[in-house]
C-alpha cells in the first residue's frame, strides 16, 4: 500500500521542519489496512514510487533549498492541520514525474449551496482519480472498536470519519451534481480512493488492542489523564518531555540542543496549566549522533475528566515554539 516504507525514517535525518513535515506526508503509513473505499497513495503511479531513492534525492533538494516549499505554503492559509498536510501533498504532485494535478478543493455546487469539495483530481498512468486526503489523531478508548477512537478534542471519531468518506466525500465525484464541475477537466472515467495518515494514541498502563482494520505498521503514540504525569515521570527519569503546537504535529520533533527545555521549564509550563485544559501533545526529545535532539515517544496529556470534558486541543506558549 505504501511504496516507501525503506525511507521511512528519512524525515529525521532532515533539517527543515516544513520539509520534515513534506517527506512524513509522503512516507509515513496510513492509519488504516482495510477500508471500505479503496486506499491508495497519490504517488502510487509516479516514477517515484518504482525508484524510491529519486525521491529522496528530491527531499534532500528540498532540505537544502527550501525556499520554494515555504512560498507555496504561504500563498494559502495553513492554520488548520488538515489544511497543511493537503497543501504538502499538493507541493510534492506538482513536482512528482508522471502526475497531473486537475483540480485541488474542487467545490461540487447545486445551485447557490455547496455539497462539497473534491480534495485533488489526479491524472497518472493507470487513469483519473479523485482522492481525499485526511491527516488525523485519535486517540483510544476501551474496548478498542472504531467507535472508541476520539480525537483529542473529544469529538472527532474514527466511525464518523469513516462514514463520512465513504458516504459523503468519496461518493462525490461520481454525483450528477459534480458531472459539470468535472466535464470541464475530463471525460475520462473517475476512480474514487482515500488516504488517511496519522497516528492512533494508546492508553497508558492499559494492554489496549488496535482497531481491527489498522495498519499493523501504523504510528503510534500513548494518552494519559493528568493524574497519570508522575507516573509517567518516574517510568522514563531520563526523559526530556516539551509541548508542541499544533502546527508541529506531524513529523518526529527535531530541535537544537540550546532549544531544549530545562525540567524547570516543564513545571512552569505544567503549573500553568488550567485544570480543564485541552489535550496537549508532548514529545520526549532525546539526543542523537549529530548533537541535535530528536522524538523518542510523543504523549497527548488530557484533563482529568476527558473525554467528558473535551474541548478543542490548546496550543503550546510562544516559548514552546
Amino acid at each position: 500500500m505504501n511504496p516507501f516504507t525503506a525511507l521511512a525514517d528519512l524525515p529525521r535525518h532532515l533539517s527543515e521542519p516544513a520539509v520534515r513535515d513534506l517527506a512524513w506526508t509522503l512516507l509515513s503509513p496510513p492509519l488504516l489496512a482495510h477500508t471500505s473505499w479503496p486506499q491508495r497513495h497519490p504517488l502510487i503511479a509516479s516514477s517515484w514510487a518504482a525508484e524510491p531513492d529519486l525521491l529522496a534525492d528530491w527531499l534532500q533538494l528540498q532540505d537544502e533549498n527550501p525556499q520554494a516549499l515555504h512560498e507555496w505554503l504561504s500563498r494559502s492559509s495553513v492554520r488548520r492541520l488538515g489544511l497543511y498536510y493537503e497543501r504538502l501533498w499538493q507541493f510534492a504532485l506538482h513536482a512528482a514525474p508522471g502526475i497531473e494535478i486537475l483540480a485541488a478543493n474542487l467545490p461540487i455546487r447545486q445551485g447557490g449551496h455547496t455539497l462539497g469539495e473534491l480534495d485533488l483530481l489526479l491524472r497518472d498512468g493507470s487513469g483519473v482519480h479523485h482522492v481525499e486526503l485526511a491527516i488525523k489523531l485519535y486517540l483510544g478508548q476501551p474496548p478498542g472498536a472504531p467507535e472508541h477512537w476520539i480525537g483529542p478534542g473529544g469529538r472527532d471519531r474514527l466511525d464518523l470519519k469513516l462514514d463520512h468518506l465513504a458516504i459523503h466525500q468519496l461518493p462525490l465525484s461520481a454525483s450528477p451534481q459534480a458531472r459539470q464541475a468535472l466535464e470541464r477537466l475530463t471525460h475520462a472515467p473517475i476512480q474514487a480512493s482515500m488516504w488517511l495518515g496519522g497516528y492512533l494514541f494508546y492508553p497508558h498502563g492499559r494492554d489496549h488492542p488496535s482497531p481491527a482494520e489498522a495498519e499493523p505498521a501504523h504510528l503510534r503514540g500513548t494518552w494519559l489523564h493528568r493524574r497519570q504525569w508522575p507516573g509517567l515521570q518516574a517510568q522514563y527519569p531520563d526523559a526530556r518531555w516539551q509541548p508542541l503546537p499544533r502546527n508541529a504535529w506531524l513529523a518526529p520533533a527535531r530541535r537544537l540542543a540550546v532549544q531544549a527545555w530545562s525540567a524547570q521549564d516543564l513545571q512552569v509550563w505544567m503549573d500553568g496549566l488550567a485544570v480543564d485544559a485541552g489535550a496537549q501533545l508532548l514529545v520526549d526529545l532525546q539526543p542523537d549522533d549529530n548533537g541535535a535532539l530528536t522524538e523518542r515517544q510523543r504523549i497527548f496529556l488530557v484533563a482529568d475528566d476527558w473525554p467528558a470534558s473535551g474541548t478543542e486541543p490548546g496550543a503550546a506558549p510562544p516559548s514552546a515554539r
